[in-house]
């Protein structure tokens, strides 16, 4: 499943100098794979110069017992603490963790704000917002690579909203996981908040798998046009990442021999260019998705095409992409 994980980490790194803030990977223990601090780091120290990273929630290490709304607390527990081995020094200057973007169910109504204020206490120093997957298709194609199935219309549904008005009082974000034919509804959620940052992840997910040609057309047609109507609300930003999971339809996760970056660079260039001209450099955030992303490229190849994609741009606008987009949505001093 995750064959390509440490593909490609012989390759040259392309512009080792540039800083990079990772604005999405995971940590957790799972039966097909264990990818912890240390393995994060191990991919970290193979060249690109990661200077910091936003962990994103994945359902990992919750609180075994205690009350239900409040147990997915733990994972915020156990990414703050390796936020502190990063931040130790220890392990050179990665950052690990510097943000964390944790789990809620913004549904659970009035206690969704003791939920909220126990995270920033757990995690003042990097606690920055919530995800809650609203992905959601009329097909069944993507769900074998789902591990739930979030309700349909759940950014539109008023229990939902409910709770994310406690976000923009507390200083929090919103990372948005769906396809792209939702991004209407997201659409609607940042007008009725436009207070609240959101962001959408995994670039907009335009579900590609299971088409032929003239479907994949289609399908980047409906995309470009969705992010250009998102994209006129200012407290919406794109982070540019997810390539690998196998909703693009890209292929690269059924590959047995080693991905390089210029296979990757080829086929993810009309959305990665499309995206950034969209929302531009101050609004757009480079992210691995690792180790999510091991199913179909190794971590250096992975930024390797992302630097290779925009190698024309001026280094101020690589400069936004890499690091300062994420800095400043994540509030991460670099």
């Amino acid at each position: 499943m995750f064959k390509q994980l440490h593909a490609g980490r012989d390759e040259t790194i392309l512009d080792p100098e540039i800083p990079i803030i990772d604005a999405h990977h995971h940590l957790f223990m799972r039966p097909a794979i264990r990818y912890l601090f240390d393995d994060y780091l191990a991919d970290v120290r193979a060249g690109h110069n990661i200077v910091a990273s936003v962990y994103v929630e994945a359902n990992s290490f919750v609180r075994p017992d205690g009350p239900e709304v409040f147990r997915p607390l733990g994972e915020i527990e156990f990414a703050n603490g390796a936020g502190a081995m990063g931040a130790s020094g220890v392990f050179g200057n990665h950052r690990i963790c510097a943000g964390i973007v944790g789990y809620a169910d913004l549904r659970i109504g009035a206690q969704i704000g003791d939920y909220l204020d126990r995270a920033l206490q757990i995690a003042p120093d990097r606690f920055r917002g919530i995800r809650q997957g609203a992905n959601h298709h009329p097909n069944e194609a993507p769900y074998r690579f789902m591990p739930s199935r979030p309700p349909r219309g759940l950014l539109l549904d008023s229990d939902f909203r409910a709770g994310f008005r406690h976000l923009a009082s507390r200083g929090l974000s919103f990372d948005a996981g769906l396809f792209h034919h939702q991004l209407p509804e997201l659409a609607d959620l940042a007008d009725a908040f436009p207070d609240t940052t959101i962001i959408i992840d995994h670039c907009g997910l335009a579900v590609g798998m299971e088409l032929d040609a003239d479907g994949r057309k289609r399908v980047f047609q409906e995309w470009r046009d969705a992010m250009q109507k998102i994209a006129v609300r200012p407290n919406v930003v794109c982070k540019i990442g997810g390539f690998g999971l196998p909703f693009w339809g890209f292929g690269f996760d059924g590959r047995a021999d080693p991905v390089g970056y210029e296979d990757l660079a080829s086929v993810w260039a009309p959305y990665v260019m499309t995206a950034i001209e969209i929302f531009g450099v101050n609004r757009s955030m480079m992210a691995s998705d690792y180790p999510i992303d091991g199913r179909s490229s190794g971590f250096v190849p992975l930024w390797n095409a992302f630097k290779h994609i925009v190698r024309s741009a001026t280094a101020a606008e690589k400069d936004a992409l890499f690091h300062g987009t994420a800095a400043r949505t994540y509030r991460i001093s670099v």
